[in-house]
């Protein structure tokens, strides 16, 4: 189960500009196949999203979904910098019943 984060950091003055666009999109990403969590947090000027994809086919097509395309098209005047997107294999250590995010 890929998990991803992605982090906006937004320009001081451009905070509430980029938590609206990502309100305005969550509702698209939440109906796309696969999607297993999209739990966007916010402190300060970060936003940061864990996204939970039920295999790397579903995330992949979420890469390349039009939300995705519109989210970062609106967000990007209002960033301080490029987003950091990070994939993210769940590590093979300790306990596989705690190791992973769960729905």
């Amino acid at each position: 189960m890929p998990v991803v984060v992605a982090t906006l950091t937004a320009k001081p003055e451009s905070v509430d500009a980029v938590r609206d666009v990502r309100a305005t999109t969550v509702a698209e990403v939440q109906d796309e196949p696969g999607r297993q969590r999209n739990a966007p947090h916010q402190t300060g000027e970060t936003v940061v999203v864990v996204e939970q994809w039920a295999d790397g086919e579903a995330q992949h097509a979420h890469r390349t979904a039009p939300p995705v395309a519109k989210t970062f098209k609106a967000a990007g005047e209002h960033l301080a910098r490029q987003p950091d997107v990070t994939m993210l294999p769940a590590m093979p250590a300790g306990d596989a019943s705690t190791r992973q995010l769960r729905c």
